[in-house]
């Protein structure tokens, strides 16, 4: 991290952390509510609800109260964003990830909020309102916190458990599961996997109670930075699966993500190497 957020990280953070909470409560709003939630249809064919469209206002205008001088790359605005450049640095924001979680009623979807230096995540919340969770991640502090919404501590420190050789627990898509996927996760020494939604699953690795998350299906940059970030300040791995680096800002792909590996302390299991497909 350069010196400039080196200086004015943790006050960042802290503002993402209020204004993904901010965004909670407007999404538990329409959640909660009496009448069915209802969606659209986006270009891509991914569902749009009222929820997306709360959150996503209220994080542009925290946004913009927090941080105007940093350019914003959120969701709902992908499309005007994509024709010009966002510089070296830009926050990149899913106003509400797991919007078919959302509709389903699992309690799986979550608020995400990432900077983005030189292309790499540096600062990261994930928010998960329905379950009472925040996550946060300093990347360039090596720090990790969980937080629960409404408990008198005020969060506690987490860590990624160092990869075991043998009996792996894994974290998969419940929405986007496929059979790469599938046969990754069999070259390896897993003893169990848990289907859960959002970007849960990399917080899942950062507090130690998974191992690895692998993803092979189709993500967007917004998708992951956050939970990228909360891991990597966990002291885990996010990296393509030939082991190289996973990086941001792919203006020329559409922000589209390729495939990933996201391992806890330390990558791979030792006697395993770098499993590819």
């Amino acid at each position: 991290m350069n010196g400039a957020t080196a200086q004015d990280g943790p006050a960042l953070l802290e503002g993402f952390a209020r204004i993904a909470l901010d965004a909670g409560e407007r999404i538990m709003a329409i959640y909660s509510g009496a009448a069915p939630v209802g969606a659209t249809a986006k270009a891509d064919g991914s569902p749009l609800t009222q929820a997306d469209l709360a959150a996503d206002a209220a994080i542009a205008a925290g946004l913009a109260a927090l941080c105007p001088d940093i350019p914003v790359l959120s969701e709902e605005g992908a499309d005007g964003a994509a024709a010009s450049p966002l510089g070296r640095r830009f926050i990149l924001v899913d106003p509400l990830d797991g919007t078919r979680e959302f509709l389903s009623r699992t309690d799986e979807f979550t608020v995400n909020i990432a900077l983005i230096e030189d292309g790499r995540p540096v600062l990261g919340v994930v928010h998960a309102p329905a379950l009472r969770r925040l996550w946060l991640g300093d990347v360039a502090a090596g720090r990790a916190e969980k937080r629960e919404i409404g408990a008198p501590q005020a969060g506690h420190p987490i860590h990624a458990r160092p990869v075991p050789d043998r009996d792996l627990v894994a974290v998969a898509s419940r929405s986007h599961r496929d059979a790469e996927t599938d046969a990754f996760l069999a070259r390896l020494p897993v003893a169990g996997c848990r289907s859960i939604g959002s970007s849960l699953k990399f917080c899942l690795v950062a507090e130690g109670e998974a191992d690895v998350y692998p993803r092979f299906g189709p993500t967007m940059e917004w998708d992951t930075a956050a939970g990228h970030a909360v891991l990597v300040a966990a002291g885990g791995r996010v990296t393509a699966p030939d082991g190289g680096e996973f990086r941001y800002g792919k203006r020329e792909e559409g922000f589209r993500n390729g495939p990933f590996i996201a391992w806890g302390g330390g990558g791979p299991p030792a006697s395993q190497g770098a499993p590819t497909i």
